[in-house]
């Protein structure tokens, strides 16, 4: 398979589009990040964002899910 249609296979078994698997990849990288950082800070010191990361994870977790088992009706 090419590289160009390896590009556009993997978003369309999601039901999306390259653009909007690029930027939904990116929204999700941020939130990681974001999430990271949180942690980061924590270990840090202890009594600020007691939740912030695995509360991020949490909510990515089933968002994802959410994503997969629409993807499986497809």
């Amino acid at each position: 398979m090419s590289i160009i249609k390896e590009f556009r296979a993997h978003p369309a078994t999601v039901g999306e589009t390259y653009t909007q698997h690029g930027l939904r990849a990116l929204v999700v990288a941020f939130r990681l990040i974001k999430a990271g950082l949180a942690a980061l800070v924590h270990a840090l010191v202890p009594g600020l964002f007691k939740t912030t990361a695995s509360d991020e994870i949490l909510k990515l977790n089933e968002e994802i899910m959410t994503m997969r088992k629409k993807a499986a009706q497809l």
